[in-house]
């Protein structure tokens, strides 16, 4: 065992708005501190480089990758997964319009669309195709072709700038 990892950080956090405390190690990445430790397994580890977007958490507002992250990073930090905004019901209407667009196939990616396609809802407004493209780039999908969830989205953005109207 390398030194990194025998060297172990107190960390204090709010998770899915539930406050954690532990003791990690060094080197872990948030991404594996949220699944081994706390069975918050929506996120999934994949390219453990950042590239593929299926570890994407929001981190005090902000959608980060949870493979490049270490949990020590996240210490006084404000963290939500899949598992929380589902809980909270913050984006049930995302999740209806993936499934009623079938945006979502195997899977595998939805977790991180959902997350990133949040944050970019959360500023608001309708954003353009273009837009919702562009914010959701670094997550991959090998199996939806990408119009179905720019058409998800596009209509939860509509959906909610006409609420926020009424």
């Amino acid at each position: 065992m390398t030194e990194l990892f025998r060297d172990k950080v107190d960390v204090s956090m709010t998770v899915n708005g539930e406050p954690v405390e532990a003791r990690v190690p060094a080197g872990q990445h948030m991404i594996d501190f949220l699944r081994l430790e706390l069975g918050l397994t929506g996120a999934h580890a994949s390219c453990e480089h950042g590239v593929c977007g299926a570890c994407t958490i929001r981190v005090d507002g902000d959608a980060v990758r949870g493979c490049l992250m270490l949990a020590a990073q996240a210490d006084g930090a404000e963290v939500w997964t899949v598992e929380g905004l589902t809980d909270t019901n913050a984006i049930s209407d995302l999740q209806d319009a993936f499934v009623e667009r079938n945006a979502l196939q195997c899977g595998f990616c939805t977790p991180g669309m959902l997350v990133a396609a949040d944050e970019l809802l959360s500023r608001g407004g309708v954003p353009s195709r273009a837009q919702i493209r562009e914010h959701l780039s670094g997550n991959y999908c090998r199996c939806t072709g990408y119009e179905a969830i720019i058409d998800a989205v596009e209509s939860v953005a509509k959906g909610r700038a006409g609420k926020a109207k009424a």
